[in-house]
């Protein structure tokens, strides 16, 4: 069965007629202005009736014409880049659900349905490296070696599929980072994003990561080890303000430029789902706020929708 479903989403993504778009160069692309990304990926699966429990990352397999619409709404609301559907799709995230045989199909056809979503125009595919899912040592029993490795096969495998650049995020630990890091520059990525998931303290005066990494921390570390962006996305009470004011931070520590995807608020359990009550005019109200902090990439993350993106595609234009 799962042999016909590879056979489909190969006539499906791949029709004779079809091109791949030639990749552009990301870099140059941010000396010439804001871009903007997409927004939640695992809320609009859900959406589309991903149950809970099941895995995304097979979506790119199975029911590629869904991930496919997603991604094609967020072009078309305005997104300048599209992550790829692969944050739980490196060998290890995949090994937790006895999947890791596919890593290689997985990675590679997210890639290419990104990449046809722009429909033959413009556009950025950043293929997305999430956490593994465990704690290295010494903490846990996973061995840098293999968190390395994972990564890096990992990336090789959305460079295969044709992404411009990659993404690692909502990372916690700086070892997992740096790890991750090696990998995908390994792999030959023309370029890296590294974003960590920040949460903000008690007492609302500073952001650490899970782990008590500062952004300080994090530039220290990420822009000594060869990315070319530097973000900050997810993360527990982490509004557009909040975001803004880590960008500034990030800005004052360094010169890579700065991707911002804060959550569409707090995350609340309704039934089997997590929702997210901020509405997109309420957010759109802050993309200010992440333009005069510096962000050269406006993002967004969990319980983003593409009505979220369109209002901050009317944002950008009119500030720019």
């Amino acid at each position: 069965m799962l042999k016909d479903a590879f056979w489909r989403c190969e006539l499906f993504l791949f029709p004779r007629e079809s091109s791949i778009l030639i990749s552009m160069n990301l870099l140059e692309a941010l000396q010439g202005g804001i871009l903007l990304g997409d927004g939640g990926m695992g809320t609009q699966l859900q959406a589309a009736g991903l149950k809970p429990g099941e895995s995304g990352a097979m979506w790119n397999l199975i029911h590629p014409e869904k991930v496919l619409e997603v991604q094609k709404a967020y072009v078309a609301a305005g997104s300048d880049l599209l992550i790829t559907n692969t944050f739980t799709a490196s060998p290890l995230a995949l090994a937790s659900e006895r999947l890791e045989g596919h890593m290689v199909d997985i990675n590679r056809t997210a890639a290419e349905i990104a990449r046809r979503a722009f429909s033959g125009n413009r556009g950025f595919v950043l293929g997305d490296l999430g956490p593994f899912g465990g704690m290295m040592e010494p903490y846990g029993t996973v061995s840098r070696e293999d968190v390395f490795r994972s990564y890096r096969d990992q990336a090789e495998a959305l460079l295969a599929g044709g992404v411009d650049a990659l993404i690692i995020e909502t990372q916690t630990s700086l070892e997992e980072m740096e790890a991750a890091l090696e990998g995908a520059l390994e792999a030959g990525a023309p370029c890296i994003i590294a974003s960590m998931a920040y949460d903000l303290v008690k007492d609302g005066t500073d952001f650490r990561t899970m782990m008590g990494v500062s952004p300080e921390d994090a530039v220290e570390l990420i822009s000594s080890k060869g990315a070319d962006v530097i973000g900050a996305n997810c993360g527990t009470g982490i509004d557009i303000a909040s975001a803004a004011r880590i960008a500034r931070r990030y800005r004052e520590a360094c010169s890579l430029p700065v991707m911002a995807q804060p959550n569409a608020g707090q995350p609340e359990m309704q039934g089997d789902h997590i929702i997210y009550r901020e509405t997109p005019q309420q957010m759109a109200e802050g993309v200010r706020l992440l333009v005069d902090a510096g962000v050269s990439i406006v993002g967004s993350c969990c319980g983003t929708t593409p009505e979220h993106v369109a209002l901050f595609r009317r944002e950008i234009d009119n500030i720019v």
